[in-house]
């Protein structure tokens, strides 16, 4: 996760972009303090609220650099001697013990790969190399079949990982576990717990668009996040979410796609045919507990597309919001449907 993170770009806005609304009037007793800086390909963004005007963001920044520094250590697939990169260099079959943030994320990957029919899947690596939308670039068409055919034997995470109570094993050997569906919202995680360390309690991280907020803005609001409109170009909210201590992330296919003979392909991936879906679902929205789960639901429900989508997250009760493209005249229209949760936490 050092240099790229494009199999997996949010499309939220930049939430310091789009919160001047909750930072328009400041108290003298309180401190708005804003930090910003470099990771996992991307960028992260604080604001936090110090209502005793105590903190400077000097006095932030070694807790957050360290906690990425952590995350980066055990899971990045860019750093070759990550601990998720180790795990990928080794065929062996054996039962391999692994550390706690890593542990942390395969047990979440496994819960909401089961819970999304499969289609949230960490081993989906090879598929995305094969279709030019990995670390080693893009490519502008369809890979032959055989490719596809042969780097599919290898994916599969819930007959090729088996999760243990003392760590991990490879069914297969070629295996390997790519993190970047998952990563981003587990660093933002990483920075809120350094940010309550501090002793601050209202505040919002973002990382590449995965967000995560806690308490409330300046003027004692939930915090205002934008949701993109998924249209190549467009800068504009399609909508905006209130937000309190929960994560959220947007997962969309309308930047990272490439055209041949005049079809569409894009980044994300059907699990069980190792091709790009074709359902006209383009965005999705996922407030979870946390960032992580956010980042992780955000995947596998845009892979499931609205319908099956919003079945999952009513049975769940996951806040939850789509949108779909709808062509008519020649132009496109957009359909938002949204699961009871989320309507609830937005009524």
């Amino acid at each position: 996760m050092a240099n790229k993170l494009s199999i997996s770009r949010r499309n939220i806005l930049a939430a310091s972009a789009i919160l001047p609304l909750g930072l328009t009037a400041c108290s003298s007793e309180k401190s708005i303090l804003k930090l910003a800086g470099s990771t996992m390909g991307t960028y992260y963004n604080v604001i936090a609220v110090d209502h005793e005007g105590k903190l400077t963001d000097a006095d932030l920044r070694p807790g957050i650099e360290n906690a990425l520094k952590i995350v980066n250590a055990h899971l990045s697939n860019w750093d070759q001697n990550s601990e998720v990169s180790k795990f990928n260099a080794a065929r062996s079959t054996n039962e391999l013990t692994v550390s706690k943030p890593l542990a942390d994320i395969l047990t979440a990957a496994r819960d909401v790969n089961a819970a999304s029919d499969g289609q949230f899947d960490i081993t989906l690596g090879p598929i995305i190399e094969a279709w030019g939308f990995g670390a080693s670039g893009q490519q502008n068409s369809q890979p032959a079949a055989s490719i596809i055919d042969e780097n599919f034997k290898h994916v599969g995470q819930a007959k090729n990982l088996e999760i243990t109570n003392n760590g991990v094993k490879k069914n297969d050997p070629e295996t390997k576990i790519y993190l970047s569906g998952i990563g981003k919202g587990y660093g933002v995680d990483q920075i809120a717990q350094a940010l309550r360390n501090a002793g601050l309690k209202d505040f919002m991280v973002e990382i590449g668009g995965d967000i995560y907020t806690s308490g409330k803005n300046v003027e004692g609001l939930a915090w205002q996040i934008g949701i993109e409109r998924p249209l190549e170009g467009s800068k504009l909210p399609h909508k905006i979410a209130q937000v309190s201590n929960m994560g959220m992330a947007t997962s969309g296919d309308y930047r990272n796609y490439f055209m041949d003979e005049g079809k569409r392909y894009s980044h994300i991936f059907d699990a069980k045919t190792g091709r790009p879906v074709t359902h006209n679902t383009v965005s999705v929205t996922v407030l979870a507990e946390n960032a992580m789960l956010a980042d992780a639901w955000a995947t596998g429900l845009l892979a499931l597309g609205t319908e099956r989508g919003l079945e999952i997250s009513n049975q769940r009760d996951l806040a939850v919001l789509f949108i779909e493209k709808s062509a008519k005249t020649g132009e496109y229209e957009f359909i938002t449907s949204t699961s009871d949760a989320f309507k609830k936490l937005q009524a």
